[in-house]
């Protein structure tokens, strides 16, 4: 199979136009050699997308996002995510535009409310839905070349212009979100939503539900939407033992997600969706370890994919046939393989089995 190609002829069943397509969430914990190795591996097994998070304070994101681009061909390059608040949506427009320059085309944008490093830095996220809707309104403005001006709520831009032309006025923009609100922006204006934690049906009918009032309100059909499953991963020969491994991760994730799982049907017992509010995003390692040990299989499992290949592979038919079009996957290590055994695993080992069941 050619770099970059993926599983891009894995088709659902009845829907001819959507094509399944597969995509690994890195951090920037990665020092810049092992960045650049890995996202030759990546494209070598078949990956369509390494989207980067805009995670403070990690490595900065458009350098690790160029890096991958020099050391690729073919395979997508995405922000996974930035947000309007510390950084101006115009120097998001500068960074993405030149990073789909060097990149030949290949840059996609993801924008969420954001979280990490709000703290630090003494930012106030008010009013994320309106701030990210006016976000993408300013970043496709300013991408077509001309001269702007735009006196938004939360984002104001005054008579001014990029100093060099995009290469793609129409850069894929792609909006983050598990609330109502956010989901509705994506439905409206974005190409593509992407979910975290939507690992079965209920949750995916769900969140389709939430886009497409956007995209009605458009004049838009559903189907023009990728719908994108951003799920922590952990794949092994011994199913249980997978799921220890992501357990930590998935509970990292759970504070900002409640809402959206409840919703969705997902049960939490009263007392211990406070102590994970109370808890909120951190990455101290023995809270997590501690909230981990009290949060049930079910739970984890609505949250993530873990199992061995075949258990695993079925779930992401499941959830593709109620309308995923992208695994996103964010790897938690293998007990046998690592990191590597995760990506791999997906790779050559599920998402064959994923392919047969589609066709």
């Amino acid at each position: 199979m050619a770099p970059g190609t993926g599983w891009q002829n894995a088709r659902v069943r009845g829907c001819a136009m959507k094509l399944i397509t597969t995509g690994v969430l890195l951090m920037g914990d990665l020092s810049a050699k092992d960045l650049a190795s890995l996202a030759r591996r990546l494209e070598d097994w078949g990956y369509d997308y390494i989207w980067l998070a805009d995670e403070r304070f990690f490595r900065e994101i458009y350098s690790s996002l160029t890096l991958c681009a020099l050391n690729t061909k073919n395979i997508q390059l995405g922000v996974c995510v930035t947000d309007p608040y510390s950084r101006h949506p115009a120097l998001t427009a500068m960074a993405i535009s030149t990073l789909d320059e060097i990149s030949e085309g290949r840059a996609v944008l993801g924008i969420g409310a954001g979280v990490s490093g709000f703290g630090e830095l003494g930012i106030n996220r008010a009013r994320p839905a309106l701030a990210m809707r006016e976000m993408v309104g300013l970043i496709r403005k300013l991408m077509t070349g001309e001269r702007v001006d735009f006196q938004g709520r939360m984002v104001q831009f005054n008579h001014g212009a990029l100093n060099f032309t995009p290469i793609r006025a129409d850069l894929p923009i792609y909006v983050a979100s598990n609330g109502p609100r956010g989901l509705q922006v994506a439905g409206e204006l974005a190409d593509g939503a992407i979910i975290s934690g939507c690992a079965e049906e209920a949750s995916v009918d769900y969140a389709k539900e939430l886009v497409s009032t956007g995209t009605g309100k458009a004049g838009r059909d559903v189907a023009e939407v990728d719908l994108v499953a951003r799920l922590n991963c952990c794949v092994s020969t011994d199913g249980q033992a997978a799921r220890n491994a992501i357990r930590t991760a998935t509970v990292r994730s759970l504070p900002g997600h409640l809402n959206f799982g409840t919703a969705a049907g997902m049960e939490v017992a009263p007392d211990l969706a406070a102590s994970l509010r109370q808890m909120g995003y951190t990455h101290d390692d023995s809270t997590l370890a501690d909230m981990a040990q009290r949060v049930p299989d079910h739970i984890i499992d609505a949250m993530s994919l873990s199992g061995t290949p075949e258990e695993v592979a079925q779930r992401v038919v499941r959830i593709v046939r109620r309308g995923i079009n992208q695994i996103l996957v964010r790897p938690s290590p293998s007990p046998e393989g690592g990191i590597d055994g995760t990506l791999e695993a997906f790779a050559t080992k599920v998402m064959p089995v994923v392919r047969r069941e589609l066709e």
